[in-house]
């Protein structure tokens, strides 16, 4: 998984990226926590996905927001990340100009900031998103919602309240068109701390599933 540098509205951002060897294959982008909480591209959840991508021949990055490690800039409270995630896509879709299909994936602010991405990028045909902060953060952007996806939450989760999320998954199951998976992990806390394995099986059989479909 090479280290790449590319240029973001901010400066230069860091990435790690692995290149399908299938042409035409599908791409995918990471979005990482929190910077401010700690949030890496080296989060487990975020590499856990990371890796479930690129097992299935999907060419995939994920890269450090401005500020953090390598990359330049500072927080910006979600609208310069935004525009980091968009450069990303860009600089993901330039390597690949022949993909056959786009998606998007994000961890807690990850989540937020990659299904803010997908309202603006129409070509985002898929998504996963972990432990999206609808206790924090205001998702009615979301309307209606382009994408089918797969929304996982831990029922013991710390920061973001199970409640709020059960209500944007309902909200977003009652749209035409679209499909939404929605799996509540039963005893987990925001981090997946002892529920890794769990999630995996989860993202992975949702991958599975929906690359027959595309088939």
């Amino acid at each position: 998984m090479p280290e790449v540098i590319f240029n973001g509205p901010d400066g230069r951002l860091e990435g790690r990226y692995s290149h399908s060897k299938v042409p035409g294959a599908p791409i995918a982008l990471i979005l990482h926590p929190n910077p401010q909480h700690g949030g890496t591209m080296n989060n487990k959840v975020v590499y856990s996905m990371y890796q479930s991508f690129v097992k299935r021949g999907f060419s995939t990055l994920r890269f450090n927001f401005r500020g953090i490690g390598r990359s330049q800039g500072e927080f910006d409270n979600g609208i310069g990340e935004m525009s980091d995630a968009a450069s990303a896509l860009d600089w993901l879709q330039s390597h690949n100009p022949s993909a056959s299909s786009s998606w998007i994936g994000g961890f807690s602010f990850g989540a937020w900031i990659s299904m803010q991405l997908m309202m603006r990028r129409p070509e985002i045909s898929g998504f996963l998103s972990i432990a999206p902060p609808a206790t924090q953060h205001d998702f009615s952007f979301l309307a209606p919602c382009p994408a089918s996806g797969l929304i996982v939450h831990g029922d013991k989760d710390e920061l973001v309240a199970v409640e709020d999320v059960n209500k944007l998954a309902a909200k977003l199951k009652s749209q035409k068109n679209i499909v939404i998976d929605y799996e509540i992990v039963q005893g987990c806390d925001h981090l997946f701390t002892k529920h890794m394995k769990k999630l995996n099986r989860i993202v992975e059989d949702y991958l599975d599933k929906s690359l027959i479909k595309a088939a």
